[in-house]
């Protein structure tokens, strides 16, 4: 028998963890990437300022490497020789001026101090952040800021293909186990008609007591007709075709999470209409067993990208 986890290696999870660093002109730059389970992809980034700009071809490049997952990014600055912190002179008058119209426009307030106002953001700066550099220079920061950005995400794609190679033999092993439940369902609900026809005699001999029962021929009618209503073969085919359908999603490997999702809700709607026809303990038995594997496996599905 092939062995149900191979060919999985091109599983991806959506959880994963990465860094990368970078370093130009005496700034030290780290990226952090967090991956965790989303229903599409949705790229979230902090940058400093003065790397506003770079937010957009960013999310277009983790784009271009990721199809789902909830991901936040984090580019931490920093400069191993601080420049002198000097205000800016044109954000300070403004604000100053401001300040001093809206305290004669409130009765009471008082004039606008001093360290407050120098404490308010845009009014300090240092002579090299960003904005200080030349337009070349800020265009390289950039570049080697974008440059370790795409190794933050190749190693994160890489996170990601590892924990899905576990994935993958947890999920196999989860729709093998479904498999061999549903042996045992398809054993125990080819004995149903005989199940019936032992029940419903008993039921009879109860009822009428000495007196003689019904003819054979409305007995097996009877018995035809509870077996007619407990039919789950269609049901046991269907789970069958979905336990293809889930070895063949897990050997295309790329980005079959949304499939593989939606495949649950199907395994789920079978399983439980099984449970509802069955006509005997050990079947419905089974049915909770089936059940309870597939939300196991929906569990782990739930992590697929």
């Amino acid at each position: 028998m092939t062995d149900p986890a191979q060919n999985t290696s091109r599983l991806s999870s959506m959880t994963g963890f990465a860094r990368a660093t970078g370093e130009l002109n005496g700034a030290s730059f780290t990226w952090e990437l967090r991956s965790v389970n989303g229903r599409g992809l949705d790229v979230k980034l902090r940058l400093p300022s003065g790397f506003e700009a770079l937010e957009f071809p960013l999310r277009e490049l983790a784009g271009k490497s990721l199809k789902r997952g909830n991901v936040s990014g984090g580019l931490a600055l920093k400069r191993e020789q601080a420049g002198a912190i000097m205000p800016d002179l044109e954000a300070l008058h403004r604000i100053k001026e401001l300040a001093i119209a809206l305290a004669d426009d409130i009765p009471g307030a008082l004039p606008p101090r001093a360290e407050l106002i120098l404490g308010l953001p845009g009014v300090m700066k240092s002579t090299n952040s960003p904005e200080e550099l030349s337009e070349e220079a800020q265009l390289a920061l950039h570049e080697a800021v974008k440059t370790a950005f795409a190794q933050a995400l190749r190693a994160l794609d890489e996170a990601r293909r590892a924990e899905g190679a576990k994935l993958a033999a947890l999920v196999a092993g989860n729709v093998e186990e479904i498999a061999h439940l549903l042996a045992a369902a398809r054993q125990e609900a080819a004995k149903q008609p005989e199940a019936h026809r032992a029940r419903l005699a008993a039921q009879l001999a109860e009822i009428i007591g000495g007196t003689p029962g019904l003819p054979e021929e409305r007995l097996a009618q009877e018995i035809a007709l509870l077996a007619t209503k407990s039919d789950v073969r269609e049901e046991l085919d269907r789970l069958s075709a979905h336990i293809d359908a889930a070895r063949a999603l897990l050997k295309e490997g790329v980005a079959v999470g949304r499939k593989l999702d939606f495949l649950m809700q199907e395994f789920n709607r079978e399983a439980n209409t099984l449970c509802s026809k069955s006509a005997s303990l050990a079947l419905t038995s089974i049915g909770l067993a089936l059940k309870a594997a597939i939300e196991q496996l929906r569990e782990q599905v739930q992590n697929i990208e």
